[in-house]
């Protein structure tokens, strides 16, 4: 079997051609990055529905494709585009009738393992960091700032509850337990999906449900994962009379060409029309790799 994870011939040829080549072929999509509705400060990291719902239904429609790979690295982010993108992929699974395996690399955590979850089977790196089955939310209280520079805080509103956990604002105990209601639901729709799409392979220890997070080996233990290995090796196995093809989403021609700039992953940003937003915005992806050490 060859494997390659570039472009294969296949990927490239309109469909009937790519159909003559011969080719059974396995779709391969990374899903890299946060997940966030906007595209934030590090062009190309983040996961939403618009940036994957491209590759995702090429993958799918592939000539002769007999399995699609969902290779995740992503700390979270938005629980509705996690909940978007994997109900796409279960939806496109079962109109096409192909199976999905997903591989958890670096980390698989949060919104990255409601990811994990859209797929049939599960794998995972020994080493991979797998579960954070939670809900978090962070900002930052600027009041002492804004006194410091003698800032006067101007807010007007139609709706007491408007301007709930305003940065600029003292934080109130009543916003604090609308927030906490509010990430216990969404706690307890991510505890459902999981058990949803996991089942009997659950063993449902007392901190699985906590946010805790642990290594692949341990993940397999409470069967979070289906089992350990490599995306190649697994492929292999699995799959091993058909050529694993890389699928991205279809870039403008002038990226293309090697004329679009694209910013290297981390890299703080530069001054923009929003410096404050922007910086806060990076500070924010980043807390959420540097909780897993990356």
């Amino acid at each position: 079997m060859s494997l390659r994870f570039g472009p294969a011939l296949s990927s490239v040829l309109p469909g009937p051609l790519a159909a003559a080549t011969g080719h059974r072929t396995v779709s391969v999509v990374r899903l890299q990055g946060v997940i966030a509705a906007t595209s934030g400060p590090v062009p190309r990291a983040v996961i939403n529905i618009t940036a994957v719902e491209d590759a995702l239904r090429r993958a799918f429609t592939a000539d002769r494709v007999e399995g699609v790979a969902l290779v995740i690295n992503s700390p979270g982010g938005s629980p509705t585009q996690s909940a978007l993108v994997a109900d796409r992929i279960r939806g496109l699974a079962e109109e096409h009738e192909v199976p999905v395996l997903a591989f958890c690399e670096d980390v698989a955590a949060s919104g990255g393992y409601w990811l994990a979850c859209a797929a049939d089977e599960i794998y995972a790196h020994p080493t991979s960091l797998v579960g954070s089955i939670g809900v978090v939310s962070g900002g930052f209280g600027l009041t002492g700032l804004i006194e410091r520079y003698g800032i006067e805080r101007r807010l007007h509103t139609a709706g007491q509850n408007k301007a709930r956990l305003d940065p600029f604002q003292p934080e109130k105990a009543e916003d604090v337990e609308w927030l906490l209601g509010m990430q216990g639901e969404l706690h307890e729709m991510f505890i459902e999906w999981v058990r949803a799409r996991r089942g009997a392979a659950l063993a449902e220890t007392d901190d699985l449900f906590t946010g805790e997070v642990w290594t692949g080996r341990k993940a397999k233990e409470r069967g979070l994962v289906d089992d350990l290995g490599t995306t190649r090796e697994v492929l292999a196995r699995r799959f091993p009379d058909a050529e694993p093809v890389t699928v991205e989403p279809r870039r403008p021609l002038l990226a293309r060409l090697g004329l679009g700039s694209v910013a290297a992953p981390f890299t703080a940003p530069s001054a923009v029309a929003d410096p404050v937003g922007s910086t806060l915005d990076w500070i924010e992806h980043r807390a959420l790799w540097s909780r897993f050490g990356l």
